[in-house]
């Protein structure tokens, strides 16, 4: 850390011991160690960063729920400085990708051309993917809230990901499976980096633990007519149901908003309602799946189980959930959550080592990340930049609204219901 940085923190620590501050749980909690030198000259004026959310197409939700948190933490930030006594304010430029990685590409050339070089987001793996390269290249920084391929943690690249990787939800999803007496799976998922990610590393838990996986149905994430895939999949149930029955038979369905359309063609049979669905975090606390009638009500037939990497629950994820909800109407997703803590990140990055450059502001970010208490709880990233490990919840759609049912704890791969 700079000197700069440290004597700001230590008088932080002070300032919160004796109530001023942003607000009780809100300000960031921060180790440092008071410095001598001068370091870095202040910073001054407006400083801008760049957000790229899907607040349009499969994740429109998603991205609303990360809008409102990265606005919130835009503002709580901001009124952090002025109790330090800063002369600068930090401000976000969101831009809307429509989920989509190509518009994502477009969105980050233009963010580029503008001079904004350090990015909260993209969202998907799918949006991350195909802009990494350009972000490399160009010395821009990625900080996503959310991508979870694993073929994206890569040491030294300019990515940053305050999410586990799939390695870790994939057996998540098969302790799941397992547990409710689930020996046979048909597999529907999007023909994506995500997709192709999450099925692999839950299918291979899944057999590790005595199940049986089909070779499943890969979709083209563009499609929005499921007719034809429902149809072969209720094929594939069936001879699964007649070989071992209902109940060891399952559904794992891991797909974004198109899990509406997917189900919708799903009720037209029979077969598919009568096994037991399982999803992901593509789909978990989905609005778009809850408030519409027929996908909720397949939903909450099919007990559809989806998992989500968990929040500790602190005065500051309690913060973030609330002031969310409220605008919004429903309880944000976990990615939320961790928008809320890059927008921090970066700016005690920036603060800390009283500069807006891309590389600094790279190098700066594990060693705040390590003394860093926010809204997801104590942070940690592993070699390539991504969080080291975490809890899921387990999300349900009950009387039409989402609902905790459980947690699955990674240390020890079990499952506790709520």
């Amino acid at each position: 850390m700079s000197s700069t940085g440290t004597k700001t923190i230590a008088i932080f620590i002070i300032a919160l011991l004796i109530g001023v501050g942003v607000g009780y749980g809100i300000g960031p909690i921060i180790g440092g160690t008071t410095a001598t030198s001068t370091g870095p000259q202040p910073l001054t004026g407006t400083i801008t960063i760049g957000s790229l959310l899907p607040l349009t197409g499969d994740l429109g939700s998603y991205g609303e729920n990360s809008r409102s948190a990265i606005e919130l933490a835009e503002n709580d930030f901001n009124a952090y400085l002025v109790t330090m006594g800063q002369t600068w304010t930090l401000d976000i430029q969101i831009e809307d990708t429509a989920t989509d990685p190509v518009k994502a590409l477009e969105k980050l050339q233009e963010l580029n051309a503008k001079g904004i070089g350090i990015i909260v987001g993209p969202q998907t793996s799918g949006e991350t993917r195909n802009i990494k390269g350009y972000a490399d290249s160009n010395n821009m920084l990625l900080i996503s809230q959310s991508s979870t391929a694993p073929e994206l943690a890569i040491v030294g690249d300019n990515v940053y990901r305050f999410v586990t990787d799939d390695t870790r939800q994939g057996p998540a999803i098969a302790r799941a499976l397992v547990n409710d007496g689930i020996t046979r799976i048909v597999p529907v998922y999007r023909g994506d980096a995500w997709g192709d990610g999450l099925v692999k590393t839950a299918v291979e838990a899944f057999e590790n633990l005595g199940g049986t996986s089909d070779e499943g149905i890969r979709y083209n994430p563009e499609t929005k007519e499921f007719s034809a895939d429902t149809s072969i999949l209720a094929d594939k149930v069936q001879t699964y149901v007649d070989d071992v029955g209902k109940g060891k038979t399952a559904v794992l369905y891991i797909g974004f908003a198109e899990a509406v359309q997917f189900i919708q063609a799903s009720s037209s049979h029979s077969i598919l309602s009568q096994v037991n669905w399982y999803g992901s975090d593509g789909s978990a606390q989905l609005a778009e799946l809850s408030s519409d009638p027929i996908a909720a009500e397949f939903a909450e037939s099919t007990n559809f189980l989806n998992p989500i990497f968990a929040a500790s629950k602190t005065s500051k994820n309690k913060h973030v959930v609330d002031s969310v909800s409220s605008q919004l109407g429903r309880t944000p997703d976990t990615y939320a959550v961790s928008a809320y803590d890059i927008v921090w990140v970066v700016g005690l990055s920036i603060l800390d080592s009283g500069s807006t450059d891309v590389s600094t502001i790279k190098v700066a970010i594990p060693e705040v990340v390590n003394n860093y208490f926010g809204a997801l709880g104590w942070i940690r990233l592993n070699a390539a930049g991504d969080l080291a490990t975490a809890d899921y919840e387990l999300w349900q759609v009950i009387d039409g609204e989402w609902v905790l049912v459980g947690i699955y704890a990674s240390s020890t791969d079990s499952i506790v219901k709520s």
